[in-house]
């Protein structure tokens, strides 16, 4: 017995030392919260991937089986009413709309879907509070589902552009007119910034389809969508007036306009023309209101997912 007992205090020493040594990271929980959204919710990653690869795929096919579109597609006939850079830009504003429909049906069930699968008993057992549960699932569109947006819209505008310089190239034309036109460079930055700003003008939104969620049981898209559509539909039948509809618009895209200076004659957003202007979007009363407004309403969703059970 005297031999061993040195054996086994040495393993408690040791065990009481490393952890002494090893703090845990506030932020910890944080992370591996979001690792969990990000494992059971795979189309946050693979729903924009998949947009941009199917773009490139079809643009492809559809210069190989339209060959007579392939000269305007690759910049080598003019077209003042569709210049080969409006291509690329409505690629890279459809990258833009897919993010906000896939961030919005991500929120309508990422507090209800826990209830209804029971899984909310096993998380709620874990050392992870209600406000780092709700922070992290308010992090997948805020700044998630923005990284992996902007990521594969650039590989979608560099690969398109490597098939159109191959395409030129083949045929014995210069690449640079088309680098000049496209501009690669300043659209991708262009995208940056409007995702930047697109993740803060929407943040109210998306707060907002979380609350809806942890306090719906059922279909919380048709409790989060039928008062506003009730409200706007009810006020153009007794006073004439779309201010709801107004409102909701400006929520959802009134971002472009309050983060660029556009130009008259513009018809896809992120033109040449267009001018970012930060300063004025960040001194915006509606941001500052809609960032409260979004405070608020992840405040409301901590407290009502504190208090849910299954269901």
């Amino acid at each position: 017995m005297s031999m061993s007992s040195p054996v086994m205090d040495a393993p408690a020493a040791g065990g009481r030392a490393s952890g002494a040594c090893a703090t845990p990271s506030p932020t910890r929980p944080l992370y591996w919260s979001v690792r969990r959204e990000l494992w059971e919710n795979r189309s946050i990653h693979l729903a924009p991937l998949g947009v941009a690869t199917f773009a490139v795929v079809a643009l492809a096919a559809h210069g190989v089986t339209m060959p007579s579109h392939l000269p305007g597609m690759i910049g080598t006939v003019p077209s003042p009413a569709m210049p080969v850079s409006a291509m690329y830009r409505s690629m890279a504003l459809l990258m833009l709309v897919t993010w906000l429909v896939v961030g919005a049906f991500y929120c309508m069930d990422a507090l209800g879907g826990e209830r209804r699968d029971r899984s909310i008993l096993f998380w709620k057992s874990l050392p992870v509070s209600d406000r780092t549960a709700v922070l992290a699932k308010a992090a997948v569109p805020l700044a998630v589902l923005p990284a992996v947006t902007f990521a594969a819209t650039v590989a979608m505008l560099l690969a398109v552009f490597l098939l159109s310089a191959l395409a030129l190239v083949a045929q014995g034309h210069p690449v640079a007119p088309l680098w000049r036109a496209v501009h690669l460079p300043g659209l991708c930055g262009a995208v940056l910034y409007a995702v930047a700003a697109m993740a803060l003008w929407h943040a109210p939104v998306y707060a907002f389809l979380l609350m809806a969620s942890g306090w719906a049981r059922r279909t919380a898209a048709l409790w989060a969508l039928l008062p506003l559509l009730a409200a706007s539909v009810l006020e153009k039948l007794m006073m004439n007036t779309t201010h709801v509809a107004g409102m909701v618009a400006r929520a959802l895209f009134g971002w472009y306009h309050a983060a660029f200076a556009a130009h008259a004659g513009e018809g896809v957003p992120f033109h040449p023309l267009t001018t970012p202007t930060p300063l004025p979007f960040l001194a915006a009363p509606e941001l500052w209101i809609g960032l409260v407004l979004a405070a608020v309403f992840l405040a409301a969703a901590v407290r009502l997912r504190r208090h849910a059970g299954p269901g």
